[in-house]
C-alpha cells in the first residue's frame, strides 16, 4: 500500500489488515489524521466517534492475533455510512433537527451485516434533511462541499458519502438512491457507485421512513460507494442478502459476470436524448467511450432505445410522489387532499401532477404500478438483444451549489440554456422505475478538472455482469481525477 495505507483501495486495505502488514488500530489512527486535515474543509463527515472505533479496532486486532482468523471479509476495515441510517448508540439524524438528539438503539439490517463482517464504523456522513433534496446541506450540520471546488454542489442526498470517499475519508460507503441519491454524488466526486437491483439489501433501519419503521420506499435502495469497481463488488457481497427475518428460509446468490472480455458483450449506448439533453462535455465524453468500446471489439448499438425517456421520467416520478406520502403527518396529507381536490380539471401545472401524485387513490396507483411493470417488460426485451448499455450520468459535470437557494428559484445551466433543477436526476431516473442494476465510473474530467462520468446499466440481478463491466472499461480510461484533499497528510 505504499505510504498512504489510509487512501488505499478497499480490497489492499482488508488484504493488509488479514496478512497482518497494518493493524486496525493503525489504520484508524491514520484516517483520524487525515479526518482533521480534511474534514473541516468539506464537511462530509458530521459525526465522528474516534473512541468508539480505536475500541473496536483494538478487539479487530485481538481477534486476529489470538484465532488467525479475520472477523469476516471487512476485518478491521474503517468506514464510514451515511447519516440516514440507523447506528447503534450513535448520533443518527438524517439530516433533521428534529432527530438531533436521535440514537437508536438497534443498528439497520444493513449497518449490522457491516459488523458482521468485521467492519470498524468510525462515523456518519452528511446528508439533506430526510434525504429530500440532490445536494447536501441541512440546518443541523451545514453543507457539505465538493472535494473540487468548493463552490460546487458533492450532489444529494447522499452527498457526505461521496464527499467521504473521493476526499480519502474513507475507502467504502453505504448510501441510498431513490432518485439517483447515490450515483449523482458519485458522479459529481468522480468515485464509482452501484444502485443494486432492486430488493438485493434490506432497507428496513434507512430513515426516511420514520425511525423504527420496517418498511420503505418501493422504488429506493442501499448501495455501496468506493474508489474502484472492485470494491463495489467487495461491498456489495457483505450488504446483499435476505432480512433477519427472511435469513432461515433463502439464500442469494447473484449470477457470476457473463463475460471475461469486454469484446464479448453487446453494448448499447444512448449518448443524449431531447428528452434530457446533455451538454457538450458529457456528449463529447460518451463518444470517447462508445469509440473505446467499439475498438476493443465490443458489438455496439446507439440506435435502439429500450424506454421513451420524458415518459418513464414522468411515470417515475409519480410512484416518487405518491410513496412519499407514508412519511407525512395525518394533517400535512390531509392538507394535500383537500387541495387537490380543489385543482382545476384541465391544470397540467407541475404542481398539480405533484398534488395528485401525492394524493393518488390506491386504484391510480395500481394503475401506475401496472405502467412501471409494462416498462420493466420492454427492458427485459431490450436486454434479452443487448448485455450492457451505457447512457450519461446527469446532464452536466457537477453544479454550482445553491443551498441558499429557495427550491422554486433553483435551476441548473446547460450549455447555456437555463434548465429546470431537478432534471438533473432524470438519466438516473430512467433505470430508478425498473430497478435495474446501475452502476457510475468515473470516465473523464471538464477542462476545470471537475469530474464526468458514466452510467452502466445491466438486467434485473445481473449487478456482477454491470461491476465486471465497468472493471473492464475503467482499464481503458484515464485515470480518474483526484480530488486534491486526497493528497494531504
Amino acid at each position: 500500500m505504499h505510504g498512504t495505507p489510509h487512501l488505499a483501495s478497499a480490497r489492499d486495505q482488508t488484504d493488509s489488515l488479514r496478512q497482518g502488514r497494518i493493524s486496525s488500530v493503525e489504520l484508524v489512527e491514520l484516517l483520524l489524521k487525515h479526518h482533521a486535515a480534511v474534514n473541516p474543509d468539506i464537511n462530509a463527515v458530521v459525526t465522528l466517534d474516534a473512541e468508539r472505533a480505536r475500541a473496536e479496532a483494538v478487539r479487530a486486532d485481538r481477534h486476529l492475533a489470538r484465532t488467525g482468523r479475520p472477523l469476516g471479509p471487512l476485518h478491521g476495515l474503517p468506514i464510514t455510512v451515511k447519516d440516514s441510517l440507523e447506528t447503534v448508540r450513535m448520533r443518527t439524524t438524517s439530516g433533521s433537527p428534529t432527530l438531533a438528539q436521535h440514537i437508536p438503539a438497534r443498528d439497520a439490517d444493513a449497518v449490522a451485516r457491516l459488523r458482521e463482517a468485521g467492519a470498524v464504523i468510525m462515523g456518519k456522513t452528511n446528508t439533506p434533511a430526510y434525504c429530500a433534496d440532490i445536494q447536501t446541506s441541512n440546518a443541523l450540520f451545514g453543507t457539505t462541499r465538493n472535494p473540487f471546488s468548493p463552490t460546487r454542489t458533492a450532489g444529494g442526498s447522499s452527498g457526505g458519502a461521496a464527499a467521504a470517499v473521493s476526499a480519502g475519508l474513507s475507502s467504502l460507503e453505504v448510501g441510498s438512491d431513490l432518485a439517483g441519491s447515490l450515483r449523482l454524488p458519485a458522479h459529481y466526486c468522480g468515485v464509482y457507485a452501484l444502485r443494486p437491483s432492486h430488493g438485493l439489501i434490506s432497507s428496513r433501519g434507512h430513515i426516511p421512513r420514520p425511525p423504527g419503521w420496517l418498511t420503505s420506499s418501493d422504488l429506493m435502495t442501499l448501495g455501496p460507494l468506493a474508489r474502484s469497481a472492485e470494491d463495489l463488488e467487495l461491498l456489495l457481497e457483505v450488504l446483499a442478502g435476505p432480512s433477519p427475518t427472511d435469513a432461515p428460509a433463502w439464500r442469494l446468490e447473484l449470477p457470476r459476470p457473463r463475460f471475461a472480455r469486454l469484446r464479448d458483450h453487446r453494448v448499447g449506448i444512448w449518448a443524449d436524448d431531447p428528452g434530457c439533453r446533455v451538454d457538450t462535455a458529457t456528449r463529447a465524453l460518451l463518444e470517447r467511450v462508445g469509440k473505446l468500446v467499439r475498438t476493443a471489439g465490443a458489438q455496439v448499438d446507439d440506435v435502439s432505445r429500450p424506454a421513451d425517456l420524458a415518459e418513464s421520467d414522468r411515470a417515475f416520478q409519480a410512484l416518487m410522489f405518491a410513496t412519499s406520502t407514508a412519511s407525512a403527518s395525518d394533517a400535512d396529507f390531509h392538507g394535500e387532499v383537500e387541495r387537490a381536490g380543489k385543482l382545476a380539471p384541465d391544470d397540467a401545472s407541475p404542481y398539480a401532477f405533484y398534488l395528485r401524485s401525492r394524493t393518488l387513490r390506491h386504484r391510480d396507483w395500481l394503475i401506475a404500478n401496472e405502467k412501471r411493470e409494462e416498462l420493466r417488460g420492454r427492458w427485459a426485451d431490450y436486454f434479452s438483444r443487448h448485455d450492457i448499455l451505457i447512457t450519461p450520468a446527469a446532464p452536466t459535470a457537477a453544479v454550482a451549489d445553491q443551498s441558499s437557494v429557495p427550491v422554486p428559484d433553483r435551476f441548473i445551466t446547460v450549455d447555456g440554456e437555463r434548465r429546470d433543477y431537478w432534471s438533473q436526476t432524470t438519466w438516473a431516473n430512467l433505470t430508478g422505475l425498473a430497478g435495474l442494476p446501475t452502476a457510475i465510473v468515473p470516465a473523464g474530467a471538464t477542462r476545470e478538472g471537475l469530474p464526468l462520468g458514466v452510467q452502466i446499466v445491466g438486467p434485473h440481478l445481473a449487478d456482477r455482469t454491470v461491476i465486471a463491466f465497468a472493471a473492464r472499461l475503467a482499464e481503458l480510461l484515464p485515470p480518474p481525477v483526484v480530488a486534491p484533499a486526497r493528497g494531504r497528510p
